[in-house]
This record gives C-alpha cells, structure tokens and sequence, in this order.
C-alpha cells in the first residue's frame, strides 16, 4: 500500500520511512506542502502521514483542502503540538487519527494499519472475502480454513485485489505498484494465484485489468 509522509525534520522523515518500508509500505516522503499537494495530484495514495508545522505552511491547510474537495484518503497528523485544542482542530477538520511526537514507531504502525483497514471496509486485521481469509499482521492465507503458501509477489497481488473486492483494477497500476517487471511478470503472478486459489477468484477484464468478484 502507498503512504504519503509529509515532514520537514530531517531525522525523523527518514527514520520513519525506513520503518514503513521495512514494513512492507511503499512510502514516499516530502518535506514541503508544495511538494505533497503535487504528489498527491499526481499519484494515487492510501494513507498520508502528515506534520503541521512546515516550512511552506500550516499541514491543517492541506487536510482541510483535501476534505473539502471529498477525498476520503485516511490522514494521521503528526505533531509536536500536544495541545487538547490543536487536537481538536485536527479532528473536526477530519484527521482520522493524531499522534503527538515523540510516539513509538510501532504505535504508528499499528495506528496506520487501523485506518487503512476501516476504509478498505473491514474492522480487523483478518480479512473475510467468502471463505477467503487474509491475516494483515501476519500475511497468512487460508482458504476454506486450508492454509496457501504465497510468494510476496502473489500476497500483495491478492491483497490488492481483496481490499478492492468487487472493483477492476487497472493493469498500469498493478505493474508499476506491485514492483513487476512488465506485464508478462503480472500476468504470471495472476497464473499462479489462480492455481492455488482456483480460476473463479481472479477475473480478467480484458482490456483493463482484474477484480476479485465479491460473494
């Protein structure tokens, strides 16, 4: 999944995202608003970390731009501001989620985790598409309560396609998020999660993508 980080310290920027990396997170990290409204313009994103305080501006600024246009994307605030006031700003101007800084990384993992599983429409870690089931702490697979054994490759292709059950999924955007080579590594990837899953999970749009059809 994609994550945003917007934030202007040098040092915590780039612990954190190592740590969303290591993570599995394909996180991008900004430090200036100018910077963040451009990315997410151009690039679709799944969560955004997002400081207050930086150098171009006030990060309220962009949360209210962006939930007065009626994206939905989660945003967790980052802050040294620990004022109940500043919270509460950051909550009524639609911040799904606050942390005050210092926090444990592990705190902000799991808080990232939570968000983006509530607006994928699921309230748990396990994930229950039919008799499909995905575990998102520890990537485990069962299907009718029989364990798969998956590449990462696959995981993250099946992942995609359950947290957007019932939605095509472009082609273009499965390559170039998933890290395949081209499209005869995504059709591969597809292949095989199609024989250990059975043929019915994974449905070809032909001419634009797949979808896991929901139950």
């Amino acid at each position: 999944m994609n994550v945003l980080l917007v934030e202007d310290d040098l040092a915590l920027g780039e612990a954190l995202g190592q740590a969303l990396r290591q993570a599995g997170w394909r996180a991008v990290w900004v430090r200036r608003l100018k910077e963040a409204r451009a990315f997410l313009a151009g690039e679709p994103q799944d969560a955004l970390l997002l400081d207050l305080g930086l150098p171009d501006g006030e990060g309220l600024d962009l949360l209210r731009e962006l939930r007065h246009q009626g994206e939905t994307l989660p945003i967790i605030v980052l802050t040294a501001r620990d004022a109940l006031a500043t919270r509460l700003d950051g909550l009524r101007e639609g911040a799904d989620d606050y942390l005050v800084k210092p926090f444990a990384i592990p705190e902000l993992l799991a808080r990232l985790q939570a968000v983006t599983r509530r607006s994928s429409g699921f309230v748990s870690a396990h994930w229950q598409i039919g008799s499909l089931c995905i575990d998102t702490d520890t990537r485990e697979v069962t299907l009718a309560d029989e364990a798969i054994s998956l590449s990462p490759s696959e995981f993250a292709l099946l992942f995609e396609l359950v947290r957007k059950a019932g939605k095509v999924i472009n082609r273009e955007y499965l390559v170039e998020h998933l890290c395949c080579e081209s499209d005869n590594a995504l059709e591969v990837h597809v292949h095989n999660l199609r024989r250990k899953l059975g043929g019915d999970w994974v449905r070809t749009v032909r001419g634009v993508g797949y979808l896991l059809p929901k139950p």
